[in-house]
């Protein structure tokens, strides 16, 4: 099957951006893996902190404000469970037919795939704009009023 300008535009951009979340994966993996066992040795640091300040009878701090912080919100325990419920490049395969769209044409070159552009860029049409209504003209005086986050 030949495929069209279009077509061979998304492949390449795809194959670009599959790459970049690679990339990011291994990254975030690696830092993540770094970090568990940095938090360990803040652990044993802390733990040997602590014995000198019982035996010296001190108080000095076991924990770096950064440290504590960190092992507060994560933990190296938690890095190490959320490591281990994937692997490297693990993902959610969906199988979906190349689009064929713009009469076959390419899209114009867009720095966001790495590629140089020589054009002006095509700016995307205005959508309709929905008026917008203060809300203190939709709230009578002196009835109760409810924010619900969701609507906004």
């Amino acid at each position: 099957m030949v495929l069209t300008a279009y077509q061979e535009q998304f492949r390449r951009r795809m194959k670009h951006a599959i790459r970049l979340r690679a990339t990011a994966d291994k990254k975030a993996r690696t830092y993540a893996h770094l970090l568990a066992a940095a938090l360990t040795d803040a652990a044993t640091a802390a733990s040997v902190m602590n014995l000198l300040n019982q035996l010296y009878n001190v108080d000095v701090s076991t924990q770096t404000l950064l440290v504590h912080s960190l092992t507060d919100q994560v933990g190296p325990q938690m890095l190490t469970t959320v490591l281990a419920e994937s692997q490297p490049g693990e993902e959610v395969v969906l199988f979906n037919q190349i689009p064929d769209g713009n009469g076959g044409q390419p899209l114009p070159n867009n720095p966001l795939f790495g590629e140089l552009v020589t054009s002006a860029p095509i700016l995307p049409t205005p959508q309709a704009v929905r008026a917008v209504v203060p809300a203190k003209e939709l709230i009578a005086e002196g009835s109760p009023v409810l924010w619900d986050a969701a609507q906004g």
